[in-house]
């Protein structure tokens, strides 16, 4: 266990919970949001002393039913549940080596090829962009290299994209929403993988060049990014509503394919037609 994630996490999720959701009346007013600590810890039914040690980073090894306790105290979701039961659940931290360079499998490559009406991308890990078809680049990257993906070292990433690239943060009409759907995403993953340097490296260069990504980090907030929808200003086409899924790999459960559609005979659908037309047919892949 990270207890030291696991105690933000808790202290987060305890600052986030309205006293009056869980059955508590609250007669005076409080300084500070939220829960106190021994209200939490009478809803999950365990000591005041233990879940105190459990939010400072000082106990490890929670049990499941305590771990079911302070789920239901605090009213976490089933993605909240989940994290909560990854920072719980994880292996004391190592030196770890550097990971190996994620690799798309062949078919999911063939897949996005066979899309040519439908923006895709495959995401890695970290939302790197490990491949794109020809409209997914040029609906969402088209400044940049439409083979840069091919190359692990040049690989666009899309969490440094939104917060550190203007041309691509200009394109989110509704960036707060996203970025922050976005950033709790990451949370996420970050609870599965805490021993990727890569992906704690990306964290890190992210708290430290951008403040609105270090508010967003330390609201704690986990997401799951399944499904939704996208608002985007385009500069060749304009303003496009789309709808995003994203479908999960067998062979690579880290990988994410997203496809974006539009409102068939919508202006956005009409839109998305026109890009296909202008942008110039992808090369072959080098996969």
């Amino acid at each position: 266990m990270n207890p030291s994630e696991l105690g933000d996490f808790l202290l987060s999720r305890r600052a986030g919970t309205i006293p009056e959701r869980v059955g508590i009346t609250v007669r005076s007013s409080r300084r500070v949001p939220g829960l106190r600590r021994e209200e939490v810890a009478r809803l999950a039914g365990v000591s005041v002393a233990y879940y105190t040690r459990l939010e400072q980073g000082h106990s490890r090894n929670a049990s499941d039913s305590v771990l079911d306790g302070l789920a239901r105290a605090l009213r976490l979701d089933a993605t909240e549940r989940a994290h909560l039961y990854d920072l719980a659940r994880a292996p004391g931290r190592t030196a770890p080596g550097p990971p190996p360079p994620e690799t798309p499998h062949p078919r999911t490559l063939a897949l996005l090829d066979s899309l040519p009406a439908l923006p895709a991308v495959l995401l890695g890990r970290r939302n790197d962009v490990l491949a794109w078809n020809r409209l997914g680049h040029a609906l969402l990257a088209g400044h940049l290299d439409h083979d840069a993906p091919q190359d692990p070292a040049r690989r666009p990433s899309l969490s440094r994209m939104l917060f550190l690239d203007p041309h691509a943060r200009e394109q989110e009409a509704d960036w707060e929403t996203y970025a922050k759907t976005h950033v709790g995403y990451l949370r996420l993953v970050a609870g599965r993988h805490p021993d990727d340097p890569a992906l704690t490296a990306l964290i890190g260069e992210l708290v430290m060049k951008s403040p609105e990504f270090t508010a967003l980090w330390s609201a704690g907030h986990v997401r799951d990014c399944t499904f939704g929808s996208r608002r985007l200003r385009h500069p060749v086409v304009g303003e496009l509503e789309l709808a995003y899924q994203v479908w999960l790999q067998p062979d690579s459960p880290d990988h994410r394919l997203e496809i974006l559609t539009a409102e068939p005979g919508s202006a956005s659908a009409d839109a998305l037609a026109l890009l296909a037309t202008l942008s110039p047919p992808a090369a072959h892949r080098a996969h």
